[in-house]
């Protein structure tokens, strides 16, 4: 065992990525708690693709995390060169999880300090991933450090507003539930760090299926179920595959569909966007027990809830984003952040237009040249994946293409969420994308369409 090791010290270790799927330091870390007389604390949160990116503290290192209820100890990923962290009391470990890789090697380090806004814990354990390709801030957007989850609903009633994107950590012997006639308190199965809520899936043809869910608001998607024959809960018949997102442990593919409806409750979501994973991409999984499936955030997105694990229930109201269309990827485009390049701006006086350029990286600068051209650094987006048979891979669009413009509109002038929307915007929508291939610059046009009508 090596204590107080520095972020350059650690990646002399061979490590690659993971995704827990159990605690492996059971009854050991000391609790998260408030300031002495506080009854809660306010954490505010940035909601990108239906994940919420909260604030923390590491050993007095301000990062970012996803707030993911399906993990059960804090992981920290994506750390930089210029990262100063000390991480604490570190050892190798081995762990198997989601995705279809074989089982993978860590560390895991214990006696580390969190702090969330004035919620502390001073002895808290995490596990630490130093391979470069596990990076969701190329995907999201926005930077992301790492993901943490159970410690946090265990010690707290969790209180999430999605439309005022604040997070509440209450004192779980001072809450007082409020009589509300719009919300709803369900029974919530808590076992061992996992959360799971009882559903019912509404099928085309009628028919009612129980199933039980975890609760991942570390997932982006909306709703994933497991196939069973013997359940019912079959693949319907229109269907495409799709990629489904990444785990910790390698690509997650499988069959993209819609269902006639998701009960929760009395809530009824209609015409719910539903995915089957396969089975090889949760193989690990190895004692599902009576789960059927996930509940991700574009389904939880649509609630303000109210979470207790300690007392095993959980608090649904319905908000803005209720009755909102779920969002498919029509185009058949998935992008991320690919580094930087500069962009050569032309300033005439009366507004002017802007002119791409490309070049080297020289850093995060903007220089003037006699008031009337500006040289800039921007995000560089790029085609990360595309899928077989979509409008825009029949267009021609191929991977590692750079996007420079959709629809006239110049992408570094937006947020990668932001020009997702733009290519997904409505069915029978013609796009434009301009992209860069090769030093050429060429224009493609295709129409989106419904693969699921």
């Amino acid at each position: 065992m090596v204590n107080q090791l520095t972020i350059s010290d650690l990646k002399r270790f061979l490590v690659l990525f993971i995704l827990l799927v159990s605690g492996l330091f059971p009854g050991m870390a000391q609790e998260f708690q408030l300031p002495e007389k506080q009854h809660f604390q306010r954490i505010p949160f940035t909601l990108v693709n239906n994940l919420m990116i909260i604030p923390v503290e590491v050993n007095g290192a301000k990062l970012s995390f996803v707030l993911d209820s399906g993990v059960s100890k804090p992981i920290l990923f994506n750390l930089s060169d210029q990262d100063s962290l000390q991480i604490n009391n570190v050892s190798e470990v081995q762990i198997k999880g989601l995705g279809d890789g074989e089982p993978m090697q860590a560390l895991s380090s214990e006696g580390n300090s969190f702090r969330l806004g004035k919620v502390r814990n001073p002895d808290q354990d995490l596990y630490v991933i130093l391979d470069r390709d596990m990076n969701f801030s190329t995907s999201l957007g926005v930077p992301v450090h790492g993901i943490l989850g159970y410690d946090l609903f265990r010690d707290f009633v969790v209180e999430i507003n999605y439309g005022a994107q604040t997070l509440k950590l209450h004192d779980p012997d001072q809450y007082q539930y409020k009589k509300d006639s719009k919300s709803q308190t369900l029974p919530l199965i808590v076992r061992r760090t996992k959360a799971y809520l009882e559903g019912t899936v509404l099928t085309k043809d009628s028919t009612d299926i129980p199933v039980q869910l975890l609760v991942d608001t570390g997932s982006s998607d909306a709703l994933w179920l497991f196939h069973d024959e013997e359940k019912g809960l079959d693949l319907p018949e229109k269907h495409y595959e799709d990629y489904l997102g990444r785990g910790l442990n390698g690509d997650i593919f499988g069959k993209r569909t819609k269902i006639r409806g998701i009960k929760i409750g009395d809530f009824v979501l209609k015409d719910a966007k539903a995915a089957f994973p396969y089975r090889e991409s949760y193989a690990a999984l190895t004692h599902l027990g009576g789960r059927n499936g996930s509940l991700g955030g574009e389904i939880l997105k649509r609630f303000n809830i109210v979470f207790d694990y300690r007392n095993e229930k959980v608090t649904l109201k319905k908000n803005a984003n209720f009755k909102k269309p779920f969002q498919y990827n029509m185009a058949g485009i998935d992008l991320q952040h690919n580094g930087l390049r500069y962009i050569v701006e032309s300033i005439a006086r009366n507004g002017g237009i802007a002119l791409s350029g490309k070049g080297n990286n020289y850093g995060n600068v903007q220089i003037l040249f006699q008031n009337r051209t500006r040289l800039s650094l921007v995000p560089e987006i790029v085609v990360s994946g595309i899928r077989a048979g979509s409008p825009a891979a029949e267009a021609g669009l191929m991977e590692g293409d750079v996007i420079l413009a959709v629809n006239g509109k110049q992408v570094h002038n937006y947020k990668l969420q932001e020009i997702l929307k733009m290519l997904n915007e409505r069915e029978g929508k013609r796009v434009r994308v301009l992209i860069e291939r090769y030093d050429r610059d060429l224009l493609f046009t295709f129409v989106l369409k419904d693969r699921l009508k």
